[in-house]
């Protein structure tokens, strides 16, 4: 694997690199597993980790292992706020409405990565689906979602075909095993996808029509705000 160009700065890329890395395993860690999943001395890994925690990057819990803090809640109000503040009321109606984990996902490169959830609080069980969530864009419904204004190709999957027939994409297990989804694109002026709305669930009985009308309402809806 080629190492790439050097970083401008080491010491900010191996904090980014922790954070990356603990945004990825979605679990508390100890510091000589953070070490390892990093490439990094333990000692250096620690200092590192004070230093996040500092700034409420990261948190400890009382067994000593760290994982994301709520200073990341704070800087991630900033990102696309004005698609955020259009998107959020959309997503509580349609946790409402569905009693399911509803978010918003946009595109950066070759990835989809969620900006925002929201997630119900009245249901049993349900889906936790965090903001900083990414995968290919090609795969997963919301991935899809926002490949579904560009132009047909001869290579395009069956499940992209489809969505651009009925509005919305489905997808089954291709981002989290076992998982279900169904996403729309929020329309942008200038005819691609501004994002995607998506909900997350488990229940193989959902009826996927009205998930996929509803969250294509809601899609519509945000597009309608940011006019």
């Amino acid at each position: 694997m080629s190492a790439g160009p050097a970083p401008q700065s080491q010491t900010l890329d191996r904090g980014l690199r922790i954070l990356e890395h603990l945004a990825a395993v979605g679990t508390p860690q100890p510091v000589m597993e953070i070490a390892q999943g990093v490439g990094l001395h333990r000692s250096i890994t620690y200092r590192l980790l004070r230093t996040l925690e500092d700034h409420q990057l990261v948190e400890r819990d009382r067994a000593g292992h760290f994982s994301l803090g709520l200073g990341l809640v704070a800087l991630s109000r900033g990102v696309r706020a004005g698609l955020q503040a259009a998107a959020l009321p959309r997503l509580d109606d349609l946790v409402a409405e569905l009693g399911m984990t509803a978010f918003l996902v946009v595109r950066a490169g070759d990835d989809a990565v969620t900006v925002t959830s929201v997630e119900p609080h009245d249901t049993t069980a349900h889906v936790v689906y965090r903001p900083g969530t990414r995968h290919p864009v090609g795969r997963g419904a919301p991935g899809l979602a926002l490949l579904v204004p560009e132009p047909p190709s001869p290579g395009d999957r069956p499940e992209l075909r489809a969505a651009r027939e009925t509005g919305w994409a489905t997808s089954h297990g291709e981002v989290i095993p076992g998982m279900r989804s169904v996403a729309a694109p929020v329309p942008g002026p200038d005819g691609g996808a501004r994002a995607a709305i998506a909900v997350v669930y488990v229940d193989d009985t959902a009826d996927v029509e009205r998930i996929g009308r509803a969250v294509t309402a809601a899609a519509a809806r945000v597009a309608a705000a940011l006019r």
